[in-house]
């Protein structure tokens, strides 16, 4: 349930976040979401960052650059891609995590997920090639932009898997994380100054990307993880592009076309294969550990 709410909850800040860069520079929008998000939980347990290991700040630093980095690039490139379209491309961290896993820990691939990086591929070209026939074409420098973050997330969840701290600390590193990737933003932000929301409504947005899809949504991602193995985890978290669709549809009247469907059909089976639906439950319901690969 943790991990799902964390899928609902990141998903519906695409919509949110497009709606917003439109009155605030990224670079300041990101400084404060980040940093309220960081206080709120500081100030719930104060002490949390008293007697911590000596590998947890450099945990909690690194996994913040790397999220923060893919959380700017997706800011940036937002401004070009509908929601839809950048939450459909920021899912294929799924598959692009044990693509990183055989180049950096060398981690077998087997052949399904050698299929699901070919659907992923599939649906990218649908994305950039079709889309513009049907109303304007799909920026390619954004789309690109935006496959970079996806890399970065692969890169995020993959050091938080491979590290005990993250684990034993998962309030400090969430904390650590949020603060580091404010202090980052916010080194853009500053030499123009910040700028604040102008309205209640722009407050309320705000208010959400920052307690609700930060500061709950981290923690529960990282206690989430604590009791569900990190394959079933990830596909948990991989339906957030659904959750992009609907209120980007709902909210703010972006249209549904047969590429979008299509399209994200094609990531949604890319995922599916990565852990097929049988194993997934199965690995759930029994409590054993991360789904093997074949």
């Amino acid at each position: 349930m943790l991990l799902l709410f964390v899928s609902v909850a990141w998903g519906s800040a695409f919509p949110l976040m497009k709606d917003l860069i439109t009155r605030m520079p990224v670079a300041d929008l990101l400084t404060e979401r980040y940093a309220l998000s960081a206080f709120a939980l500081l100030a719930l347990r104060p002490r949390c960052l008293r007697g911590l290991s000596e590998s947890t700040w450099p945990t909690g630093v690194c996994l913040g650059l790397l999220f923060g980095v893919g959380q700017t690039a997706q800011a940036v490139a937002l401004r070009d891609l509908p929601s839809s379209i950048s939450g459909f491309t920021v899912g294929s961290y799924v598959v692009i995590t044990p693509i990183l896993g055989l180049i950096l820990l060398g981690a077998g691939v087997s052949a399904r997920t050698w299929a699901a990086v070919a659907l992923a591929a599939a649906a990218m070209t649908l994305f950039t090639l079709l889309r513009g026939a049907e109303d304007g074409a799909v920026s390619l420098p954004a789309l690109a932009v935006t496959l970079l973050s996806a890399v970065l997330y692969a890169g995020h969840t993959l050091m938080l898997g491979n590290l005990a701290g993250a684990r034993r600390d998962a309030y400090a590193i969430t904390v650590i994380q949020l603060g580091t990737i404010a202090l980052l933003a916010g080194v853009l932000a500053l030499p123009d100054g910040l700028t604040l929301p102008r309205s209640p409504g722009d407050w309320g947005i705000l208010a959400h990307l920052s307690l609700v899809a930060c500061a709950l949504g981290f923690l529960a991602r990282s206690f989430g993880q604590l009791h569900v193995p990190p394959a079933p985890a990830a596909v948990i978290l991989s339906a957030q592009p659904l959750w992009v669709t609907a209120l980007a549809v709902a909210m703010y009247g972006e249209r549904l076309t047969w590429t979008v469907f299509l399209g994200g059909g094609l990531i949604a089976l890319a995922m599916l294969l990565v852990v097929p639906p049988r194993e997934l439950l199965s690995a759930v319901c029994r409590g054993r550990g991360p789904v093997p690969s074949r």
